[in-house]
């Protein structure tokens, strides 16, 4: 059960990418996207918290949230949105996977943890799958496609280095009670807000329900019965996912040197997914 958890948690990360495109091609632009994916979550977050007696807000808690809220939540959904928007879901789905790396980058400074040879290596195979990725301007490459994926991958970091640090113990549904309204707050004045369609709706309700809440309970459910390193291996496979999916829904495709490269920064996730599986699992709470 623990393996089928972990797949299903990539699966529905994997297609916040596609999900997406689909509610940019009903009229909706990326930060609003981000926000109503955040906004939607945290009502589903907030009533499961009240069910389970999660919720006990505390003033020192401020000093926590509002952080996590303004990177883990505003700056990566929106990051997120706007390299789904710019480089497709494929590449963004693999440009977020350079998030161990700032992880194994950052570590040292922040939480004194000691730069490996392995995680040298991982530092070396993103750097060149980024420039593979980058140096083909012919194959639907924007600049800012790979700006906004590799800040989505640092915001995400932000989850393993934040969480290890602070959020040890907090319940999922409070952590996200608590930070995904100062998302949202921060992400308002920059949304632009459209008449939104039945299918608008869907695609925002699927991102909220499945790829956010959905995608979290199963993830954790698995993390309590693998080891951490396999479920951060297995969690690789979401990039996987969504590249499939935008390729046979949205017929985005990777040249060669752009594959080579997505292939670098996977094998770089799965080298520097060791030390993020013990921050996960250290920050069960996320």
């Amino acid at each position: 059960m623990g393996y089928l958890a972990i797949l299903c948690a990539a699966f529905l990360w994997g297609l916040i990418g596609p999900v997406s495109r689909l509610a940019f091609q009903e009229g909706l632009a990326p930060l609003e996207v981000a926000f109503f994916r955040g906004l939607l979550a945290w009502i589903i977050f907030s009533l499961h918290g009240a069910v389970r007696s999660e919720i006990h807000p505390r003033s020192k808690d401020f000093l926590l949230f509002v952080p996590f809220g303004l990177v883990g939540i505003a700056l990566f959904y929106g990051a997120y949105q706007l390299a789904i928007h710019f480089g497709g879901a494929a590449l963004a789905s693999v440009l977020l996977y350079t998030a161990p790396v700032w992880v194994v980058l950052l570590a040292p400074r922040l939480l004194g943890e000691k730069f490996s040879l392995n995680r040298g290596i991982a530092v070396g195979l993103a750097l060149g799958g980024v420039a593979l990725i980058s140096s083909t301007a012919g194959f639907r490459f924007h600049p800012l496609g790979l700006g906004f994926g590799l800040l989505s991958g640092f915001a995400y970091a932000f989850y393993y280095l934040f969480g290890k640090r602070f959020l040890t113990g907090y319940p999922t549904s409070y952590v996200f009670f608590a930070s995904l309204p100062v998302g949202c707050l921060v992400l308002f004045p920059f949304v632009e807000f459209h008449p939104k369609s039945f299918l608008a709706w869907v695609a925002l309700g699927f991102l909220a329900v499945f790829s956010t809440y959905g995608a979290y309970s199963a993830y954790l459910f698995g993390l309590r019965r693998l080891a951490a390193s396999r479920a951060v291996l297995l969690a690789t496979l979401e990039p996987v996912v969504a590249a499939v999916v935008a390729h046979f829904w949205w017929e985005e495709t990777f040249s060669v040197a752009q594959g080579i490269g997505a292939a670098c920064i996977l094998a770089a996730a799965a080298l520097a997914g060791e030390y993020s599986g013990a921050c996960r699992t250290s920050s069960s709470s996320l």
